[in-house]
């Protein structure tokens, strides 16, 4: 199965209806849950594997069109992982992301998107 770039599901995962309005709207819960899956789903790629998922603060203050997250994990060998993201235009139909993963300090991605479905280097 393909997963959506992060924020594209979470976006979907956060619609809600409140009478017949559509509120498009990333949730925290939502773009955290789809940070730490395309985070598991791009290293593991890489062939670096995790000992658990990631676990996400929001750094500062978030507002309805700016989303940061600031995620820490470790590998199975015991090297630290570190994933900053960023969501641009988070309160429309077309949020900017970037995102950064380091394992060990090296920077292992840079990228537009997460996940399976995510394709391109600068995608």
């Amino acid at each position: 199965m393909r997963r959506a770039p992060a924020v594209a599901l979470a976006v979907l995962l956060a619609l809600t209806m409140s009478g017949c309005k559509v509120m498009q709207r990333i949730s925290e819960g939502a773009y955290k849950n789809a940070v730490t899956d395309g985070t598991v789903d791009e290293l593991k790629s890489r062939g670096i594997e995790l000992r658990e998922r990631p676990s996400c603060t929001s750094p500062g203050a978030n507002t309805d069109s700016v989303v940061r997250l600031s995620c820490t994990a470790r590998t199975t060998t015991g090297e630290p992982v570190t994933v900053e993201g960023v969501a641009h235009d988070a309160d429309t139909g077309r949020p900017r992301e970037t995102y950064v993963i380091t394992v060990g300090g090296r920077e292992i991605l840079r990228k537009s998107c997460l996940g399976l479905g995510c394709d391109g280097p600068g995608a």
